[in-house]
């Protein structure tokens, strides 16, 4: 979201000294509360070869967020619903923004008091519980929506070395990759991941972690209101914490935060697919802004597409940033936001500016989508959507949700979960007609949590912990 200074107009002339007295005071006035960032310092643990336990993935784990690279968000032999019942509600000590994992019947949930826990998937039973430091809280940040704000982004679990790995911002403030011992919760692989000669202050770390070829890649944006001298940025790291960070910084002056909660989506290749908010620039050449970019795996940048309106969009804060690239077949991509426009364009030549196949108008869309070959399902503000990529390489509108069904959705069969977040109810949707299936109060839930599931079983973060729902 894009910064708001609030603004009055005089109505008699003052003296300019009196003026400046009026201004230092409410610069004062709005500064007091944030101290100033102090250096984090981090001792680093590195993973040491054989001191942990691997477990390979099943059918039934759900390792990152919307379970795979693509973040479709589909698990197509899961049965249908008749009804939604609940099967356990755990409290835990902070608010879940992050997606939960299931691996071998273990629920992994951080919380923004920067813990990790591992569940019991039958019982909601605590196994291990793990803090990694101390969440900041909000009044020690220049801007920002969540209090205190830990571990936001979802995590992600590696099967070569048996880690879960997360992203918690601690006091300074500063963010820290950890590698947890999936099995123990003892921590293995602890650095500092904050991009170099960046300030941390400004800094969130809301999208999900992302795994490819040995190394944990972090996506940065800003607090909600932009303040603050911030870029978006992506960073790598091995996952043994060993190496220099690899780094990718948005060419823009200031903001492009790179924020929205599904984080890098990536391709067969191992090309990372990133939407960017707005810039600051409003005019003269593309900053890179408002857009999609694709990345190398070295985070090296190889390709990128803007709409025409990107200098409007960046001035009106209605830029692509708020929703994941959709990865479609035959190298498609679908790209919405906060304006309301989709655009669909070929992953391998992006087009930069105006380089899209197809516009059309769908919905504003914040969050991850979920995808079943042809057919997706993009969060939109005013209801779920179904769309369809036609055999002739265009994208048709489908069915639309009910208005406040909004959370971003996942697959499994054919069936759509969805989240009323403020209402705190899941609906399971009938995939081809958008009907409502089956509906459960869950409590409160942040506003872009999603679903995940595990069998016969769903497990959502709330504003209070963690709920599990089966399905009969």
């Amino acid at each position: 979201m894009r910064q708001r200074s609030d603004r009055s107009t005089a109505r008699r002339k003052l003296p300019w000294l009196f003026v400046g007295v009026v201004v230092l005071l409410l610069l004062t006035s709005c500064t007091r509360n944030v101290p100033p960032a102090q250096p984090v310092h981090i001792t680093p643990l590195i993973l040491t070869p054989g001191s942990t336990t691997p477990i390979p993935l099943s059918s039934s784990d759900w390792a990152m967020y919307h379970a795979d690279l693509a973040r479709t968000g589909h698990i197509a032999n899961a049965p249908n619903p008749q009804a939604l019942t609940s099967l356990w509600k755990q409290p835990l000590d902070g608010a879940v923004y992050a997606e939960p994992l299931v691996i071998n019947g273990h629920v992994l949930v951080a919380t923004e008091h920067d813990t990790l826990y591992s569940l019991d998937a039958q019982t909601g039973q605590v196994e291990w519980k793990t803090n990694v430091g101390t969440p900041v809280p909000l009044n020690d940040l220049p801007c920002g929506n969540i209090d205190p704000l830990g571990i936001t982004g979802t995590p992600v679990y590696d099967p070569q070395t048996g880690l879960v790995f997360a992203v918690a911002e601690v006091q300074g403030p500063g963010h820290i990759l950890v590698g947890l011992d999936v099995s123990t919760g003892i921590v293995k692989v602890r650095r500092l991941v904050d991009p170099p000669g960046a300030d941390p202050q400004p800094l969130q770390e809301r999208a999900a972690l992302a795994l490819a070829g040995g190394r944990v890649y972090v996506a940065y944006g800003g607090l909600a209101g932009d303040c603050g001298d911030y870029h978006g940025f992506v960073v790598a790291s091995n996952t043994d914490g060993t190496g220099d960070l690899l780094t990718f910084q948005v060419p823009t002056t200031r903001e492009g935060g790179i924020w929205t909660p599904p984080g890098p989506v990536i391709d067969d290749q191992g090309n990372l697919y990133v939407s960017v908010g707005n810039g600051e620039a409003t005019s003269g050449d593309w900053d890179h802004s408002d857009s999609v970019l694709r990345l190398s795996p070295t985070l090296q940048l190889e390709d990128g597409f803007a709409p025409q309106s990107w200098p409007s969009d960046n001035a009106s804060d209605a830029d692509l940033g708020s929703m994941a690239p959709v990865l479609l077949p035959d190298g498609y991509i679908f790209a919405d936001g906060k304006l309301g426009q989709g655009y669909l364009v070929r992953a391998d030549h992006l087009g930069g500016v105006g380089g899209q196949l197809q516009t059309l108008s769908v919905c504003r869309s914040y969050g991850g989508a979920a995808v079943s070959g042809a057919a997706f399902f993009l969060p939109c503000t005013d209801g779920v959507r179904q769309l369809t990529l036609t055999v002739q390489g265009q994208v048709a509108l489908g069915w639309h949700a009910q208005q406040q069904i909004t959370g971003s959705p996942i697959i499994g069969g054919q069936t759509i979960y969805s989240l009323d977040p403020g209402g705190g109810v899941l609906y399971a949707l009938d995939a081809a007609t958008g009907q409502v299936r089956a509906t459960l109060k869950i409590g409160a839930a942040p506003r872009f949590a999603t679903p995940t599931l595990s069998q016969t079983t769903l497990f959502i973060g709330t504003l209070t912990g963690v709920v599990a729902v089966s399905i009969s």
